[in-house]
């Protein structure tokens, strides 16, 4: 008979993992716009960041754990890592797998981040934006919690506040280019004379 202690942990642990890779998707939103101010230096941010994302890790690695532990429902650890090989709610399971994939991906290689091309590791650093969405998909799809009102409360809070942290940053880059189209650019002109004249706008 199986024990509902995983049970309720594995809940548990998804929901707080959902919260924290949402604290680390608009942490990451925000250094990425290289936000500061004389009270929070950019580098807080950047360092708040990784720790947050070392906890979402955690969280996933305990939530995984208790899913996989727990006897109620079979998933196999080889569901975990493979998406759609469940026999127990495969897309649920799978839009999952897909998220572990994602952070694994992104964990690796930024531990690996000094031994590869910048270029390389901002590409699968992307990888990060990928889960969050697939993650929140999961758990609309296994539907376990999202009978409740205050996880659809929660979920949807975290969506709008990754959107909100995704708009900002937009606009702050939107607004970035159009100072730096009034800035004087310089071209060499006849003879190498360095030419100064307005970017259009």
């Amino acid at each position: 008979m199986t024990s509902p202690l995983l049970w309720y942990a594995s809940r548990a642990t998804g929901i707080v993992a959902l919260i924290l890779l949402t604290a680390t998707m608009v942490l990451g939103l925000l250094t990425a716009t290289r936000l500061s101010s004389w009270r929070w230096p950019g580098f807080a941010t950047q360092e708040l960041h990784r720790r947050v994302s070392l906890i979402s890790l955690a969280f996933l690695a305990g939530h995984i754990l208790a899913s996989v532990l727990d006897t109620y429902v079979h998933i196999g650890w080889v569901a975990v890592v493979v998406p759609f090989t469940s026999a127990y709610k495969p897309l649920g399971i799978g839009f999952g797998a897909i998220a572990v994939d994602s952070l694994l991906a992104v964990a690796i290689t930024s531990l690996l981040r000094h031994r590869i091309p910048t270029r390389t590791w901002r590409c699968l650093h992307w990888l990060a934006y990928l889960s969050w969405p697939v993650a929140v998909i999961h758990g609309f799809a296994m539907g376990t919690d999202m009978r409740l009102g205050w996880v659809i409360g929660l979920t949807l809070a975290c969506v709008a506040a990754v959107a909100g942290a995704g708009a900002w940053r937009v606009s702050r880059r939107a607004a970035a280019r159009r100072r730096l189209s009034t800035l004087p650019a310089v071209r060499e002109g006849p003879r190498g004379v360095r030419v100064t004249h307005l970017v259009n706008r």
